[in-house]
């Protein structure tokens, strides 16, 4: 299922780890969750900086709600289970989308999705519902995803061929470590051993 993940869904992960500690937090939520779309730069940031919402109101929103923690947590931190969620929720978007990848636009869904989460409630302050976002990410999804199709060349059209997609899931151009740091906290986060995947990280 990993392999589904595009590279900016697995780095979203691992910035909000990143906006965690800088919280002094001492685990992942959804407002985590949220600060790492946001400072990613793909199609979830562009949805939401398109509803005026943006990475210094939701770090101030979340300072404001939970506060910062006493001391910075080394390490891996656990996912709440309200983020976890975000996660399955992202998936079955994917899904009911028909897409063959999860991307941040999905992740988002599934923030938006889990009601009870800081990070829907930070959207519901800003005047922003489920509805919303949706329509804005079904409307995003066919022009960032567009970009993505690759002709083979103009004889194989003229043939009769069907232009090739390229994989929206494919590593490109990341920093293997940081691909992998953002496969080990998936899988933290749906509870899947990593014995072997620590090995390969130490």
């Amino acid at each position: 299922m990993f392999e589904r993940f595009t590279d900016e869904a697995r780095q979203v992960v691992v910035l909000a780890q990143d906006e965690a500690r800088e919280l002094r937090h001492d685990y992942i939520g959804t407002e985590h969750l949220l600060l790492g779309l946001l400072r990613e730069d793909g199609v979830a940031a562009g949805v939401l900086r398109g509803l005026n919402v943006t990475v210094d109101d939701v770090r101030g929103e979340v300072a404001t709600i939970i506060g910062q923690g006493d001391e910075v947590t080394a390490g891996q931190m656990p996912f709440t289970p309200r983020a976890k969620k975000v996660l399955e929720l992202g998936l079955r978007e994917a899904l009911s989308l028909g897409h063959n990848y999860i991307g941040s636009e999905h992740i988002l869904l599934g923030v938006v999705r889990e009601d009870d989460g800081v990070a829907a409630r930070i959207l519901h302050d800003s005047g922003l519902n489920s509805e919303m976002i949706r329509n804005e990410v079904i409307r995003k999804v066919g022009t960032y995803r567009e970009s993505s199709w690759q002709l083979q060349s103009a004889p194989s059209v003229r043939r009769g061929r069907l232009p090739r997609r390229r994989s929206s899931y494919a590593p490109i151009g990341r920093d293997p470590r940081v691909l992998l740091a953002g496969w080990l906290l998936f899988a933290i986060a749906l509870g899947i051993g990593i014995a072997i995947g620590w090995a390969i990280w130490g």
